[in-house]
């Protein structure tokens, strides 16, 4: 099982930005996808997150009214649209996969992780 997520560089407040996230194939289908990030030292930080038939979708509270969740089954990906970026959203961004009817916005419940993907904004 694999999760690779992509997408992170160096943009102005401001900006724009969509992270990608490719997910195992063998899991797509029946697994929610939650974004989290990370800016040492703050510990891990939950942004969104959406379910497995991509009708149910959350957000951190730092992330509702400029982040967008979606996923396209055909391609088995999972996608954050960043609008209006900040400094303060600075950070390391990670995808992650669990088993659920629904989603959790709680890191101890996703099985599986990709690779973080750093994205930085400058003022």
């Amino acid at each position: 099982v694999q999760l690779q997520a992509s997408g992170g560089g160096l943009v102005q407040a401001g900006d724009s930005l969509r992270l990608s996230c490719k997910v195992s194939k063998q899991i797509f289908s029946t697994y929610a996808v939650g974004w989290f990030r990370q800016a040492p030292p703050k510990d891990r930080e939950f942004v969104a997150a959406i379910g497995f038939d991509g009708v149910g979708t959350g957000y951190g509270h730092s992330a509702e009214g400029r982040f967008t969740v979606s996923r396209d089954n055909a391609k088995s990906m999972v996608y954050l649209e960043m609008n209006n970026l900040k400094p303060e959203d600075t950070a390391a961004y990670y995808c992650a996969a669990e088993r659920t009817n629904g989603y959790s916005t709680s890191e101890r419940d996703y099985h599986y992780w990709g690779q973080g993907t750093l994205v930085t904004v400058s003022s």
